[in-house]
Order: C-alpha cells, then sequence, then structure tokens
C-alpha cells in the first residue's frame, strides 16, 4: 500500500534526536520515534503521521512523530533557528535540524540528564575544544551546586571513549 501525502498536510519542522543523526548518515541505529523541536505539532500532521505509521504493518507507534523534546527550545541560544540546516524535502514534509554546536547542547544534555546518550554522543564526535566551549551553557542547566562536578564526570567519561581527556 502506498501512503499518499495530502497537500493540505504539507509540514516543515526542526527535528532532533536520533532520526535527525540518522538522516545525517551520523548513526545507523534503529530509532523508534522522530522528536519535533519546532513547531508544535499539529492534530491534523499528527493523524496523517500516524496513519503513515499504520500503512507500516507495526514498525511505528502511534506517536512517532512527536513533540517530545519543545522544551529545549527554551534552553537554546535565542537565535538557533539561524543556524537550523536541511536534512530532508520530500512531496509533504521538510525536515531541518540544529546547526552542529546546538546539536551537540541538546545531545550533551540528553546525555548528562538521562545518562543514555553516550554512543550517539561518541558518533557526533565532538572535539575537545567543543566539549570546553559547552561545559559554561551545560553548567547553567541545572541548579543543583553539584550539577557542575557531574556533568565534569559524565564528559570525561566521553572525552575517555573519544581518545582524549576533558
Amino acid at each position: 500500500m502506498r501512503f499518499s501525502p495530502s497537500a493540505a498536510c504539507a509540514y516543515q519542522a526542526t527535528v532532533i534526536g536520533g532520526a535527525a543523526l540518522q538522516l545525517m548518515g551520523v548513526i545507523d541505529r534503529p530509532t523508534k520515534d522522530c522528536d519535533v523541536l519546532d513547531p508544535e505539532l499539529p492534530p491534523d500532521v499528527v493523524k496523517a503521521a500516524d496513519d503513515y505509521a499504520a500503512t507500516l504493518g507495526g514498525s511505528l507507534s502511534p506517536g512517532w512523530f512527536n513533540n517530545g523534546p519543545i522544551s529545549v527550545t527554551r534552553t537554546l541560544p535565542a537565535d538557533w533557528t539561524s543556524r537550523v540546516r536541511l536534512l530532508y524535502s520530500g512531496e509533504a514534509i521538510v525536515l531541518r535540524t540544529l546547526g552542529r554546536e546546538d546539536l551537540l547542547r541538546s545531545k550533551l544534555f540528553a546525555l548528562v540528564d538521562r545518562n543514555i546518550d553516550q554512543p550517539d554522543c561518541v558518533a557526533l564526535k565532538p572535539a575537545r575544544q567543543e566539549l570546553h566551549a559547552l561545559l559554561p551553557w551545560l553548567d547553567d542547566q541545572d541548579g543543583n551546586e553539584q550539577w557542575p562536578d557531574y556533568v565534569r564526570v559524565v564528559l570525561g567519561r566521553l572525552a575517555q571513549d573519544l581518545g582524549y581527556e576533558l
């Protein structure tokens, strides 16, 4: 069965996470969803995405196209939209992602916050200088007085996996 998008469902979005990294060719692992950072998904787009998922025999679950990370927009620098880059342009959808530094911000914060993004961060291959440049921003993401020390421990492990010391 071929999915035929409606012209009314044409949509442009900025995506992050595993789906963005797959489209960039950074990773090849499967991902269960597509995290839409911006804009908020309208109901007709959510329905079209869920209808599409239904044509795939269960490889995607309802809600796979979601705004889960939308709160990240509040922590990114105000001019983040000026650095987005095109990932995919199709018949009914155009996907962009964050510029490298902002994408690193989102992935490094996810690594420190959830401690599950190590493989993705390694795949992005941040240089020592990039990690050092993002430390002040990461330090500001949590008010706990132990947070900066924890950030350094987690990034130290990442640096070690990348073959250098932080």
